[in-house]
């Protein structure tokens, strides 16, 4: 019975040091707690101070940014608009140069029109066509081998005669040319029928052309064996090499060469090479006769290099001569002051030396 009441007692006492100690525990845990929130709330206290700077430096440097930003989207737009008006004011001034231009082409088309219209003339056209002659060959050909207008023994006038040397001899050239039927030729609105006519006659006119030229200024002893046949026309010189051979073939049975501005300007080329030719074989004996005197004037300086030559090979020679007697001079020299003056007083010495 008193083990039960000290048990119970026992059990008593340790049950109170339990309570005792889970009070002690339930106060540290709410002392715990409480500093816990006493620090939290001071550290979020820090966090929100921290955070408060730290966005109102942001807001700082965001707001001085986008006023950097501002600035430099205001200078590139002032930029951009400065630029596009310039642009503008230099397509308004090109648009003006080219409205000036489109006047002078219309000026041009005009005056084309008006030169159709004066070479649709024969004589105007033949005279358009001497005139393109002169000014080729006045730009190639010296103005005395060349002669406008030229009247031959047979009483023929050809517009421009070349006065070449031989064998090449004088050549004529006609600076006329049939183009009615070419320009009819070039009619679009032509039918076959009337394109076939148109191009019949104008093979007529070539070859009749051609025959004429052959007769009249291909004179023998006079002139050369052929004549040209000068096509003021780039195109109507084409259409006839492309289109009619048996023209061609015509034209080279008769000694006639057909040939167009381009074609003109070699031919001309080839005669100022041939002038220049000609001038230097008349100038050949000049030329031999200044080698002959070329010829003697070097074999007088050949004599003359061998008599320097002489005169340097003596002059070497008494060189040597004289840096040999040099030599010897000086070894004489020598052996005298090595010679030894025995049986003399000094001053006697010094009186034979001095």
């Amino acid at each position: 019975m008193l083990t039960a009441i000290f048990l119970i007692a026992i059990l008593v006492g340790v049950i109170g040091v339990l309570l005792l100690a889970i009070k002690i525990l339930q106060d540290t845990l709410q002392k715990g707690i409480q500093e816990t929130r006493v620090q939290v709330k001071e550290a979020l206290t820090h966090y929100s101070d921290d955070l408060g700077k730290r966005v109102d430096s942001l807001t700082i440097t965001t707001d001085a940014r986008l006023k950097e930003i501002n600035h430099q989207v205001e200078k590139r737009l002032t930029e951009g608009f400065e630029k596009t008006t310039e642009t503008f004011s230099n397509v308004i001034k090109r648009l003006a140069l080219i409205d000036a231009a489109q006047k002078k082409i219309t000026e041009l088309s005009n005056s084309v029109v008006s030169l159709q219209e004066i070479l649709s003339d024969k004589r105007s056209r033949g005279a358009f066509g001497e005139t393109q002659l002169s000014a080729l060959i006045r730009n190639v050909i010296p103005e005395q081998h060349f002669s406008l207008q030229a009247t031959l023994s047979n009483g023929k006038r050809v517009d421009c005669i070349l006065l070449l040397p031989e064998p090449t001899g004088n050549i004529a050239i006609d600076a006329k040319f049939p183009l009615e039927n070419f320009r009819l030729l070039m009619d679009s609105s032509l039918s076959d029928a009337d394109r076939h006519q148109a191009e019949q006659q104008f093979k007529i006119d070539i070859r009749r052309h051609i025959q004429d030229i052959a007769e009249k200024y291909i004179v023998p002893g006079e002139t050369a064996d052929g004549a040209m046949m000068f096509i003021p026309a780039e195109a109507v010189f084409a259409e006839i090499h492309a289109h009619y051979p048996d023209l061609i073939e015509l034209a080279h049975r008769a000694k006639v060469w057909l040939v167009s501005p381009t074609t003109m300007m070699a031919v001309l080329t080839t005669a100022r090479a041939v002038l220049k030719d000609a001038a230097t074989r008349q100038q050949v004996h000049i030329i031999q006769k200044h080698l002959h005197l070329l010829a003697s004037d070097f074999e007088r300086f050949q004599k003359r290099m061998d008599n320097l030559a002489r005169h340097i090979a003596q002059a070497h020679t008494d060189v040597e001569q004289v840096h040999t007697s040099a030599k010897k001079i000086t070894e004489r020299f020598g052996q005298i002051e090595q010679v030894e003056l025995t049986g003399m007083t000094p001053e006697v010495s010094l009186t034979t030396l001095d």
